[in-house]
């Protein structure tokens, strides 16, 4: 693998996302290489629990927005087919793991970022670190279960302030909101992770992954589905002018003019 690192030490699979020069941006091979490493970790009788970390300066920005999108039979951007074939597999493959996962998130969130760490059961973060999801910034919508997350979590009010403002969210905030579950210093956030993902690795993984399966079930019984139909109405920006436009803005560092078509 070549954007994933991968180990098991004391019972704990660690999963590294190692595009650094990237802030471990999303590429389809980076995600492809997650979800088998997942799926490992997942079915390995010597893993206990699962620890996702992030290398460098941040956790995840996201999707590479500099990785060219293919394109439908139409001629319009595929914004659904990776959904569909690789990143919504990933999240549904941390919730259906039999162990518990532990994300610790420092630096940058964003998009896909904040997808990955809240299929977490656990989540702590450093207090330098944020979520973002501004998808709305280059006209498409949240993705990859972060819809079916952030409303079950925060409620729809706040869930619509993220999805639709598209601003930062401190980790400090985060807590106070119950999206994570704790904040380090920065300095102290690995070894906080580890410590975390090694108490869980020791505790009665069988009973550990029954909890896990039963908050599922009454929390997330439709997560699938909520992944497709994100997938479809990804999919309807893929052609807007809207969409266009948010990537040449981004690219050209200047705001964007929607035009709601």
């Amino acid at each position: 693998m070549s954007d994933i690192r991968y180990a098991v030490t004391d019972s704990v699979g660690h999963i590294e996302l190692h595009r650094p020069e990237a802030l471990n941006a999303w590429t389809p091979a980076m995600g492809r290489e997650l979800l088998d490493v997942v799926r490992a970790a997942s079915a390995d009788q010597a893993v206990r629990a699962i620890l996702v970390t992030g290398a460098g300066r941040a956790f995840c920005a996201g999707a590479d927005v500099k990785d060219a999108r293919e394109l439908t039979p139409d001629g319009v951007p595929d914004l659904s087919t990776r959904l569909r074939e690789i990143y919504n597999p990933v999240i549904l493959a941390l919730r259906a793991a039999p162990k518990p996962c532990v994300a610790a998130v420092h630096g940058a969130c964003a998009g896909l970022g904040v997808s990955l760490a809240l299929a977490c059961d656990v989540v702590i973060a450093a207090d330098d670190a944020y979520l973002l999801l501004a998808f709305v910034r280059i006209g498409v919508m949240p993705d990859a279960g972060a819809t079916a997350f952030l409303a079950e979590r925060v409620g729809l009010a706040r869930a619509a302030q993220l999805c639709m403002l598209g601003e930062k969210l401190p980790a400090s905030t985060a807590l106070d909101w119950g999206l994570i579950n704790a904040v380090h210093p920065a300095a102290e956030l690995p070894a906080a992770a580890r410590a975390l993902a090694g108490r869980l690795a020791a505790g009665p993984t069988v009973a550990l992954a029954g909890a896990k399966r039963a908050l599922h079930a009454v929390a997330q019984r439709h997560l699938a589905e909520q992944l497709e139909l994100e997938a479809t109405l990804q999919q309807e920006n893929g052609g807007t002018h809207d969409y266009a436009e948010g990537r040449a803005a981004f690219a050209e560092k200047r705001a964007a003019r929607f035009l709601g078509r």
